[in-house]
């Protein structure tokens, strides 16, 4: 059997510190006769001698495009903007199959090369969980910024001012120290313990809220905690989230749902909502449940504000790559969890959560609008270039 080749890429979005292989999955792999070669990175929480240590093959900064094409390329976040075609197989969020904005100018781009992805959001077990997820980092880094800036909108001396830009930690436990600082800060300008209200409690993401809230001291009392079963009652709005003074989004948006919170919810005199934090992040979705803002923030400028007709004021944080406030953690769990599939690799054809990505990838393409099909010529689902340069 030929060696199975894993590209590691670089990744290019800003403060972007993950990496989908650690040293410590890499050693793994190569320990399974696969050859890992890794790009060089100045961002990536790791150090290139890391890899080096374990046996992978150091390659240049951005070197993926010119790699042989039956090489894997694997990464995390999307690839750059640009729009030639793609040779090979892809590992990582393309952020391209529910209908985000711009999302056949991404997906197009695979089959004007005959490329594939592998969208690692859609990599599911038998049980139809997914086998790999940020989720609970996501959480728990959303609901640490969600605190701060809680408590920065009650200081006099700064609430009139944004939110300054934060910086990833490089562990846990300094995250935490700092939003215990933060919230002991705020309650010197509050009259009770910020209320919390979480939708999504049970999942991984909903799970990494709660417990960074344990984690700087919250009472259960001042955690609410919504799933399925509550807001299978009765559709949203609801006025439990006004009624709170942050908002934690961690749902897993997979259909349309009425709006969680609106702008006309937002005019109840009982609101004492100051802060959202959106981390499923679903901002350019049309059926967004979260309709009050349109604009994804980023860690530089981690809030929105939303025009309200009384105090408090209101923000939202909508950071689409927040488990890099913990990139160690996050990319040690996520990796570990990714390994087992990764080694099924050499044997994609006939293994399941391959081949039902790769399904997965064909019916996507086949849903590209004719505009973004014109040039290309789709066999047995395959797409093969017509003279696209």
């Amino acid at each position: 059997m030929a060696i199975t080749t894993l590209h590691l890429r670089s990744e290019c979005k800003p403060m972007e510190h993950r990496s989908a292989l650690t040293p410590r999955t890499t050693k793994s792999l190569l320990e399974a006769g696969y050859k890992v070669n890794v790009e060089r990175s100045p961002e990536r929480i790791f150090e290139d001698s890391e890899f080096e240590a374990v046996g992978a093959t150091l390659v240049p900064e951005g070197s993926w495009p010119s790699a042989p094409a039956d090489h894997l390329i694997i990464g995390l976040k999307e690839l750059p903007e640009e729009d030639f075609p793609l040779h090979h197989t892809h590992i990582q969020f393309a952020h391209c199959y529910k209908g985000q904005s711009n999302w056949e100018e991404v997906l197009s781009r695979f089959p004007s090369g005959s490329g594939t992805l592998y969208d690692l959001e859609f990599l599911n077990d038998e049980s139809g969980r997914r086998v790999a997820a940020f989720g609970y980092h996501a959480g728990y880094a959303g609901a640490a910024i969600a605190v701060m800036v809680w408590a920065w909108q009650l200081d006099p001396a700064t609430k009139d001012k944004p939110f300054p830009s934060v910086d990833y930690y490089k562990s846990e436990a300094d995250l935490v120290n700092k939003v215990k600082g933060s919230l002991e800060e705020g309650m010197k300008y509050s009259s009770s313990i910020p209320r919390v209200m979480v939708m999504g409690a049970l999942g991984r993401c909903g799970s990494g809220a709660l417990g960074l809230c344990k984690a700087i001291g919250l009472p259960d009392s001042s955690m609410v905690k919504w799933d399925l079963a509550e807001t299978s009652q009765r559709p949203g709005p609801y006025e439990e989230i006004v009624e709170s003074d942050i908002f934690v989004n961690c749902i897993y948006l997979s259909k349309p749902i009425p709006p969680f919170v609106n702008r006309e919810t937002l005019s109840s005199p009982k609101r004492k909502l100051s802060v959202v934090c959106d981390v499923s992040c679903d901002t350019t979705n049309p059926h967004n449940p979260i309709p009050i803002y349109d604009i994804c923030t980023t860690f530089e400028k981690p809030t929105v504000p939303v025009k309200v007709e009384r105090d408090p004021p209101l923000s939202v944080i909508s950071i689409d790559h927040l488990p890099s406030l913990l990139p160690r953690e996050a990319s040690q769990d996520f990796s570990d969890a990714l390994l087992p599939s990764l080694l099924k690799l050499n044997n994609r054809e006939q293994e399941r959560v391959w081949q039902q990505a790769e399904n997965l990838f064909r019916e996507k393409v086949a849903g590209l609008s004719a505009k973004w099909k014109q040039g290309r010529a789709f066999l047995g689902g395959t797409a093969v270039p017509t003279g696209r340069p």
